[in-house]
C-alpha cells in the first residue's frame, strides 16, 4: 500500500476507514486534545501522542516505544484491527502523524496511510468537520511479537544517520529540550522540510529520490525523539527505497546519555 492517500482518494474511498487525529504540541502538549475536540476530520479519533504512542520518558529519550502490549491494547481500544485500514493526519504536514505510520509498519500492519496535506489539506478542499470526541467500539488487537526496524544506539557505529531535525538544531545554533545543542558525529541533516512541496504536501517519488540519492541504503534515521525521524522514514519509501532503520531515542536518548556531540552544519 501506498504510503499516502489524498483527500480526494479519502472522502471517495468505499470502504470503512479507521481515522487518527495526531496532532501535538511540543511547547503545550495539552493543547492537542482540545484542538481535536474543536473540530476534526468526521469519524476521526483522537490518538495522543505522549500517552498513546509513547512510553514514560526517561534515559531512554523523551519519547520510547510503549511496550508492545500497551500499543496492541490502545489499537484495540481505538476499535483497530489487524484488517483495519488506517487513515492518520495532523496539522503540520504529517510530521507527528509519522510515528503512528511507522509503528504500525514496525509491527506488520500494511494497510495505514497518510493524509497528504493533513488536515490543512482537508479544510482548504472545503470538507466540513466535526466537534467533540469520537467513541470507537472497541476491537481485540492481537498483541505482536514486537517492534522490527528499531536501531538502538549501541547499533550506530558504521551507519549512516539521517538527522530530521530543523537546520538550527542540527547545528546546535539552539536546542529547547534536550540537555544537550548539536548532532550525533557523523549524522547529515535532512531535515523534514526537505521532504515537502511549498503547499505542505510530500514531494513526488523523483524528487524525494533526489533528496535521498546520497545516502546509503543501510542508513538509519533519527531526530529529537524519534517522532519526526519516521517523516524521513516515510518520504524514504515513497523514493521507492526500503523501510529504513529508526533510532528511536535519537538526539534526547543520546544527549541523556552525554554522548559526544558536533556543532555546525557538517557531520
Amino acid at each position: 500500500m501506498h504510503p499516502l492517500i489524498t483527500v480526494d482518494q479519502l472522502t471517495a474511498a468505499p470502504d470503512r476507514i479507521h481515522i487518527c487525529d495526531i496532532r501535538w504540541d511540543l511547547t503545550d502538549p495539552d493543547k492537542a486534545r482540545a484542538t481535536y475536540e474543536a473540530g476534526h476530520i468526521p469519524g476521526a479519533v483522537f490518538v495522543d501522542l505522549d500517552g498513546d504512542l509513547s512510553g514514560p520518558p526517561g534515559i531512554e529519550g523523551r519519547h520510547p516505544l510503549p511496550e508492545i502490549a500497551e500499543f496492541a491494547a490502545t489499537l484495540g481500544r481505538l476499535g483497530i484491527t489487524p484488517d483495519s485500514h488506517v487513515v492518520v493526519y495532523d496539522d503540520v504536514a504529517c510530521q507527528i502523524a509519522a510515528r503512528l505510520w511507522w509503528m504500525l509498519r514496525s509491527i506488520g500492519h500494511e494497510r495505514v496511510q497518510l493524509l497528504d496535506g493533513g488536515y490543512r489539506a482537508w479544510i482548504a478542499a472545503g470538507h466540513d468537520v466535526e466537534s467533540g470526541a469520537e467513541a470507537p467500539e472497541p476491537a481485540a488487537y492481537p498483541v505482536p511479537d514486537g517492534y522490527t526496524g528499531v536501531v538502538t544506539h549501541e547499533q550506530l557505529e558504521n551507519r549512516t544517520v539521517v538527522d530530521a531535525r530543523a537546520a538550527e538544531r542540527y547545528r546546535g545554533d539552539i536546542e529547547p529540550v534536550d540537555p544537550k545543542a548539536g548532532h550525533i558525529p557523523g549524522a547529515i541533516n535532512i531535515p523534514t522540510s526537505a521532504n515537502l512541496a511549498g503547499d505542505g504536501h510530500f514531494l513526488d517519488e523523483v524528487a524525494l529520490a533526489e533528496v535521498y540519492s546520497q545516502v546509503a541504503q543501510e542508513a538509519v534515521v533519527s531526530c529529537g525523539s524519534g517522532v519526526t525521524a519516521c517523516h524521513d522514514a516515510v518520504a524514504m519509501v515513497i523514493a521507492g527505497r526500503e523501510l529504513p532503520g529508526v533510532y528511536v531515542g535519537s538526539f534526547s536518548e543520546w544527549s541523556r546519555l552525554d554522548l559526544p556531540v558536533t556543532t555546525g552544519p557538517t557531520p
